[in-house]
Order: structure tokens, then C-alpha cells, then sequence
């Protein structure tokens, strides 16, 4: 029954991501109306944090697009960039990667992939390249960051054995690093060129994309606006903010004796990014509603809105026997730990559930620290299918449609930069835990 469930979920993203537009939504509400009317499966939490996350960010976002922020970014992107133009690929993950560390959780990669698209874009090259960089580098860096939930329990398991903080993050840091590095060169290389792209060059033959999306606008040729600088100033304050609040809990507001949880924090800090925006820079309002951003950031919204909550709906349904299944599997072959980790983050879109899951049975296996610390970054796997939420925005900021969903599902975007890092990575942390641990 699970399986004849899972296909699908599988059928519902595929003709949703052939239909475009909000059809990854609709598609996982209907998905969700088989599983729930048909099968009786109990509909899971919504992912509302998720969804007011990137409306907070894409508010911001647009708010500093319409009063000329994001011109103002590509204009300086581009005159470093025309030096360098294949460095977007290496810099956007670093970025994200820098970001998930100090904040603790990978959503705040939202708030730099509609810059990613626009730059990349605008300058001739693939966005499927930094994109999925940047989304895989915001998932490997939970591993790296000292405030992860999943960091945080790794850390609780193995303090018997001697391991600690210190001990996990100077294995992790450097292999994700260097895992992701080596990945960058080749996915840098990954697809056609922007120009030679049947797709895109397809849309640039309709009037209305061209309009919409200034591809024929030379860079050297956009006439700011004066408040340009400042919207910028303000959004990339904002996402400072967040970033520190991350790193340094204290400033958060604590109630019942804990600091408000980084989702709100996001949600509130953009929010009042974005009315500062707007009080000071006075865009257009209808200018911040009618940009490429606030549409891109919408249909993201009303994707993971269907999508992820049919997702969360299977694997809620099934998650005693995937634990159970997956148990077995370790117990029976302990070799095999690091691709339990894999699958089960897979399942459970959760790498904190993961290592409370299968961290215990490792232990309890005799498996030895140091391995355990060095396959840790296995959690991540949550690209392998296409529903999670940055990967899913990614998609919709990339205007010449060349991050997407292939026609068999798995073949998607994120599919080899992700599985380049996690084989890059997995080599670095059994290396450098064998040699420091």
C-alpha cells in the first residue's frame, strides 16, 4: 500500500511540474484528495512556517525590487562578474552555506535565490548552475552549524564516547566545505550554455516573457533610481539580522525560558524589512506586487502549499514502518549506516528526526564514533525528491526555466549537484575523522 501511495505522490509532482506555473500545488491538492478521501490517510500539519517564511522574504524581496534595489544588484554583480562570470557558481553557495551555518537552518536561503536567478540571468549564465549549488550548500551546512538541532543531538549521543562539539564540527566544516568545492567544478559545467538552451531560447521568441523579464536590458544601460541603494542597504541588513539572531539566540526575545523560534524571527525581521522599504524608498505599490519576484515567490508559495503537505501526509501515514524498515536494514548490515541516513532523510525531510532515529542504533551496534561522525552529513538527502521547500522556490525565481523538474521526476536540477556533494562530502568526513578523531 505504501508503495501504490508513493506513486502517486510521484504522479502528482510529474504532471504538476509538466503543467508549470501553480501546477505543482494544485496537483499535490489533488494528490492529497486521493490519499485522504481514497486511501483514509489523515491529512499531516500544514507547512506554514515554510510558506509565511518565503512570504516575508518575497514581501522584502519585491518591496526592494520595484524601488530599483535589484537593478542596483545586478548592475554590481555584473561588473565583478564580467571579470569572473563563471564564479556565481562557487559564490552562491558559499553564501548559502555561510548563512545556514550562523543561522541554524537552511531557510534562510530564500533570501538570496531570486539575486542568484536575476544575476545569473542577466549575465548570460545557466541559473540551474548556482541555484542548485546554492540550495544543496544550504542543506550540507546544518551538518556544519553549531546551532543545528541536528548538530546539537549528534553531539548529546555522543558525548560518552568523548566526542563533542569541537570534535564534530572540525570534521564536518572542512568535508562539506571541500565536498561542496569539488562539486561547484563540476556542476559548473552542468547543461548548455544560456544561449544555446533550445528552452529558453524558445521563450525569448515570446513578446510577453521579453517585457516581462528586461532580457534585452544591457546592464550598462539601467538607470537607477535613487532610493536603489538604500532599498539594497536595508534588505541585506535584514538578512544580516537574521543570520546574527541565528548565531546568537540571546537576541531573540525568550519566552518560557526559550528564545523565539528562528522561523518567526524570519517571518517578523522581513516583514519590517520590507515595510521599511517601503516607508522610506516609497516604491510603487502596485510595482511590488506586479515584479518578477513577488510572482516567482507566490507560485513557490502555492507549491509547496500542495506538494509538501502531500508529502508530509504519506510519510506521517507510514513513518512506524519506514523507522522499522530502515532499523532492520542497519541491524542486518552495519555498513550500511551511512545510506540508512540517506534514506530515512529522504523520507522524513528531517535531518534532526534522522539522527534520533538511527543515531541510537549505531551506538548500540558498536559502530565507532569517528565513523559516525563521518558519514553525519548523510542527513542530508532531502533533494533526492523534489518537494522541498527551497528547492521548490528555486524552480519558480528561475525565469529561463532551466532549474526544473524532469520529465521522470529524478532526473531534476538538484538531482547530480546533490548526489556530488553527498559522495564528495561523505569521502572528506571519513578522511578527516579518521585522521583528527
Amino acid at each position: 500500500m505504501f508503495f501504490l501511495q508513493f506513486a502517486i505522490v510521484l504522479v502528482c509532482i510529474l504532471i504538476g511540474a509538466r503543467i508549470g506555473g501553480i501546477g505543482l500545488g494544485v496537483m499535490g491538492g489533488a494528490g492529497l484528495a486521493i490519499l485522504s478521501f481514497g486511501f483514509g490517510l489523515q491529512p499531516a500539519g500544514l507547512p506554514i512556517n515554510v510558506m509565511l517564511m518565503i512570504m516575508a522574504v518575497v514581501s522584502a524581496a519585491a518591496a526592494m525590487q520595484a524601488a530599483g534595489g535589484l537593478d542596483y544588484m545586478i548592475k554590481i554583480a555584473t561588473n565583478i562578474l564580467r571579470k569572473h562570470p563563471k564564479y556565481i557558481t562557487f559564490i552562491a553557495p558559499t553564501v548559502t552555506w555561510t548563512f545556514t551555518v550562523l543561522a541554524g537552518t537552511g531557510h534562510v536561503a530564500y533570501s538570496v535565490l531570486p539575486v542568484i536567478a536575476e544575476v545569473s540571468r542577466h549575465n548570460g549564465i545557466r541559473p540551474e548552475r548556482p541555484l542548485s549549488m546554492a540550495v544543496i550548500a544550504s542543506q550540507f551546512a546544518i551538518v556544519a552549524s553549531p546551532i543545528a538541532a541536528a548538530v546539537v543531538a549528534v553531539v548529546a549521543y555522543l558525548e560518552p564516547q568523548g566526542i563533542h562539539l569541537g570534535d564534530v564540527l572540525m570534521v564536518t566544516m572542512p568535508s562539506t566545505i571541500l565536498g561542496l568545492a569539488v562539486a561547484c567544478i563540476f556542476v559548473n559545467k552542468m547543461g548548455k550554455e544560456l544561449k544555446d538552451d533550445p528552452n529558453y531560447q524558445r521563450l525569448l521568441q515570446d513578446p510577453d516573457y521579453v517585457k516581462e523579464n528586461h532580457t534585452d536590458v544591457n546592464p550598462d544601460n539601467i538607470q537607477l533610481k535613487p532610493t536603489a541603494k538604500l532599498s539594497v542597504g536595508l534588505f541585506l541588513f535584514g538578512a544580516l539580522l537574521v543570520v546574527l539572531m541565528g548565531a546568537f539566540p540571546s537576541l531573540r526575545p525568550a519566552f518560557d525560558g526559550k528564545a523565539m523560534g528562528m522561523a518567526h524571527t524570519i517571518e517578523i525581521v522581513m516583514l519590517t524589512v520590507g515595510a521599511l522599504i517601503i516607508l522610506t524608498c516609497k516604491p510603487n505599490g502596485n510595482a511590488i506586487t506586479q515584479g518578477s519576484v513577488f510572482h516567482a515567490g507566490m507560485r513557490a508559495v502555492i507549491a509547496i502549499f500542495g506538494i509538501a503537505w502531500l508529502g508530509d501526509t504519506l510519510m506521517q501515514a507510514h513513518m512506524t514502518e519506514v523507522k522499522e524498515s530502515v532499523k532492520v536494514l542497519v541491524e542486518t548490515a552495519p555498513w550500511t549506516f551511512a545510506l540508512a541516513l540517506f534514506v530515512l532523510s529522504v523520507l522524513v525531510n528531517s535531518q534532526g528526526a534522522t539522527v534520533a532515529t538511527l543515531f541510537p542504533v549505531g551506538i548500540a551496534l558498536g559502530i565507532p564514533a569517528p565513523v559516525l561522525v563521518g558519514v553525519f552529513v548523510a542527513v542530508n538527502g532531502y533533494f533526492f525528491i523534489p518537494n522541498y521547500g527551497p528547492i521548490i522556490a528555486s524552480i519558480d525565481f528561475d525565469t529561463t526555466g532551466t532549474t526544473r523538474i524532469g520529465k521522470f521526476i529524478f532526473n531534476h536540477s538538484f538531482m547530480l549537484p546533490g548526489l556530488l556533494s553527498m559522495a564528495f562530502s561523505l569521502a572528506f568526513g571519513l578522511l578527516f575523522a579518521n585522521i583528527l578523531l
